[in-house]
Parts: C-alpha cells; sequence; structure tokens
C-alpha cells in the first residue's frame, strides 16, 4: 500500500481542522490516518484506490458492515421527504417502540446524539431521582469524553483519588466522582454499604470494560453491584455504547442476566447514522417530564430514526448474533497462531464479535506510546489491514474467512518481522 495520497491528505488537514482529524481517536492511526473514499461491506478503499479489510468498522458502529442495503434505503427514503422538522414524527415513535421491544429491562427512553451526551443524560437522571451527587466508576473504564467522569483511564490511578485524563478538563467536576478497581468485590461493599453516607447516586459500568482490554465482569461482581444498589438506593447504570445490540439484541442486560435500571447504547443503535439514547425504569426517564431538562436540537431526527427503525428490523433475524458469533471466532482462530511466532508474545481477547490483540506487556502499552506497538499497527496497514490504534477488531456480519485468513498473513508478517 502506498499510503501516499492519505499522507498528503492528512498533511493538508492540519491546515484547516486541529490536530489533523475530526476525532482524537482517528489522528492517533498509524502511521497516520487513513483517508477513505468509499465502503462497501467489510471493507474500504483509500485514496490511492487501495482495499483495505476494515476493523475499525466506524468504531464500532457497523455491525451489520458499510452501507448495508435495509439501512441505507430506509435513510434514502426518509430523506426524500424531510431531513430535520423540529417537530415530532412517527419516525421517533416507531424506532422508540423496536429499541424497547428488543431491551428486557426498557420501558421508556430517551434519544440524543453520542454516547458521551446520553452518559450526561443517565447521570442527570440518577441524581435528581436520588437526591445524591456523586458518580461512582471503574479505574480503566471510558465513559465518554466529558469532564464529569473522563478520569482514571490508568492502573496506575487505582487508589488514588480521580485523576483528570486531558489538560483543561474542570477540576471541581471530579469532586463529583468516586473511584474503584472493576471487579473489586470487596471494595464496591464498602463503598455502597455507605452510599448515603458517601453521597452515591449512581454507579456507571460497561460490564465488557470494552475500551480497556476487553476484560468481562465477574457474575459475582455483577451481582454484587445489582444487590448493593437495590439495598442503598443507587441508581445501576450500564454504559452499552459499544456492546449494545452488538452481544445481544437485549444489549447486556440478555448477555449477563443482570438487569440495570438505565441503560447507555450508541453506536450500532443506527448501523452507521449518528444517534445515542438512554433506555430504562419508566420512572427515571419520565422525570424530564417533571423538573429534569433534556434537551438537543438533532434529538430523534428523522434521518437517525430511520435508521435506528431499519437497524433494529434487521436484529429481529436471530442468525445475524449467529454470524456475530462465528465471525469473532474465525478472526480469533486465524489470530491466535499467527501471533504464537511474534516476538513480543501477545494474545487475543475476544467477547462476541469483540476483539483485541493485547501485547505480553499489557493493554496500556497499546496507547501510543509504544513505539514498536505502533510498528506493528502501522506494518498492518501497509499490508491492507485497518485496526484501531489499540489493536481492537472490531468485526461485522459481512467479514469472511477470506478476510480472516489476509489477516492472520498479515499479522504473521508484521509480528515476524519486529
Amino acid at each position: 500500500m502506498s499510503l501516499a495520497s492519505s499522507r498528503a491528505a492528512f498533511a493538508r488537514a492540519k491546515g484547516s481542522i486541529g490536530g489533523g482529524a475530526g476525532s482524537g481517536m482517528r489522528a492517533a492511526m498509524r502511521p497516520h490516518p487513513l483517508y477513505v473514499q468509499r465502503a462497501q461491506g467489510a471493507h474500504v478503499w483509500d485514496l490511492d484506490g487501495d482495499v483495505y479489510v476494515d476493523y475499525v468498522m466506524g468504531w464500532g458502529p457497523l455491525i451489520l458492515g458499510h452501507s448495508n442495503p435495509h439501512v441505507s434505503a430506509a435513510v434514502i427514503e426518509t430523506m426524500s421527504s424531510m431531513q430535520l422538522v423540529g417537530t415530532g414524527h412517527m419516525g421517533e415513535i416507531l424506532a422508540a417502540e423496536a429499541v424497547l421491544d428488543a431491551v428486557p429491562h426498557a420501558e421508556r427512553l430517551l434519544w440524543s446524539n453520542t454516547g458521551t451526551e446520553a452518559i450526561q443524560v443517565a447521570l442527570r437522571l440518577a441524581r435528581a431521582a436520588t437526591g445524591r451527587q456523586k458518580i461512582l466508576k471503574f479505574i480503566r473504564c471510558y465513559h465518554g469524553w466529558h469532564d464529569s467522569v473522563f478520569a482514571s483511564l490508568r492502573d496506575s490511578h487505582a487508589g488514588e483519588a480521580p485523576v483528570a485524563a486531558s489538560q483543561g478538563q474542570s477540576r471541581s467536576a471530579l469532586l463529583d466522582l468516586v473511584t474503584a478497581e472493576f471487579n473489586d468485590v470487596t471494595r464496591l461493599t464498602e463503598i455502597l454499604a455507605n452510599a448515603r453516607e458517601n453521597d452515591i447516586a449512581a454507579v456507571v459500568l460497561d460490564p465488557i470494560m470494552s475500551n480497556a482490554g476487553l476484560v468481562e465482569a465477574t457474575p459475582e461482581f455483577l451481582a454484587a453491584l445489582r444487590r448493593l444498589c437495590d439495598a442503598h438506593g443507587v441508581v445501576l447504570i450500564f454504559d452499552e455504547v459499544i456492546t449494545g445490540f452488538r452481544l445481544a439484541r437485549g444489549g447486556a442486560a440478555e448477555y449477563c442476566g443482570v438487569r440495570p435500571d438505565l441503560s447507555v447504547f450508541g453506536k450500532a443503535i443506527a448501523g452507521g447514522f449518528t444517534q445515542s439514547a438512554v433506555a430504562g425504569r419508566a420512572d427515571l426517564i419520565d422525570q424530564v417530564a417533571g423538573g429534569v431538562v433534556h434537551a438537543g436540537t438533532f434529538n430523534s431526527n428523522p434521518i437517525a430514526m430511520a435508521a435506528v427503525k431499519a437497524t433494529m428490523d434487521v436484529l429481529t433475524d436471530a442468525s445475524i448474533y449467529q454470524r456475530l458469533e462465528a465471525a469473532g471466532g474465525g478472526l480469533e482462530e486465524a489470530l491466535t497462531p499467527a501471533l504464537a511466532g511474534s516476538a513480543s508474545p501477545a494474545t487475543v481477547n475476544r467477547v462476541g464479535s469483540l476483539l483485541q490483540i493485547v501485547p505480553a506487556s499489557g493493554y496500556e502499552s497499546t496507547d501510543g506510546r509504544d513505539s514498536e506497538w505502533n510498528r506493528f499497527i502501522g506494518a498492518l496497514l501497509d499490508q491492507g489491514i485497518m485496526m484501531t490504534p489499540s489493536g481492537k477488531a472490531f468485526v461485522c456480519v459481512e467479514h469472511s474467512a477470506e478476510d480472516f485468513a489476509k489477516t492472520a498473513m498479515a499479522v504473521e508478517a508484521a509480528a515476524s518481522a519486529e
């Protein structure tokens, strides 16, 4: 792959876009961001016309692949009649009913646009319902880039007060955050047993720790969470921005067998279009009919609602999840032996159609500071395999055995060249 046009595009972008990319995650791609002109199924074509097996998949939303015909047709049909109307429309009702039909614990929902926005909505609902202020989150878990939860993302932050993850964050926002280690039932019990005294309104949790090495919450930890939240009046929030509708039609609640009070959905909910939602208990959600403010110009816009409804329609087919599981297993089977000959050992963590290559030096060595890891990811791109900078792979129903074989060859070559 020449990457010449992408390199030139990145250089040009830095003259008009801060950091040269619309998101810091894209700017972190190695050796530099890839610029594409077309995407179909499980593949993208760059500005030079070279084709890549895509495991970034829009950073997770595209479980049905690029340009799914059912989703695309629904969006095109809606665009011919309306784009943004600033009023109610039937599309938002139909989409909401489809989501609630899929999620076992959801009685109502609120529409938003991104996962970060929806997390803030969920926290506001929890604070209003409990009259308390503080939020418990877990070390390494990512819940969006907002000041109030963007903290303590490294193992070294365990045992400390919440540590801001970016320069420029509000120090006062972190005063409302309490942190603990993931899967630590003892510490969880200590904090929540005194939830009223500690002013804990909610616990926010990604049950898979999707942005930190794909570590699953243990059944004991989840059971303790549900029991303690019930006993002490704390709202349990599942961050399902990544896992929602990817691991199961009913989200993490179905996958884990534990029902939260609120779930935050994003990414896969609209099959590649911008949309998020907070879904859960009616008494919590219906606070917006009282004193809790929930706003947003683009909330439940017709285009996104058409995409949500179409995506939910496709996901009623149980074979979709069989295909996702098979695809995830196929990639794992291809990657494991390919990594075995690496001079720097690595393992593959997998939960359904989410996979991550984790080097022996640990997940945190994939954060862009390790030159050997950066070289490995860059070498994969040079051989036509696009993964996230952290080595995470999002698999879709369109990935094939041929894609996995090509990936294995590329990984083996990149690993053996270290």
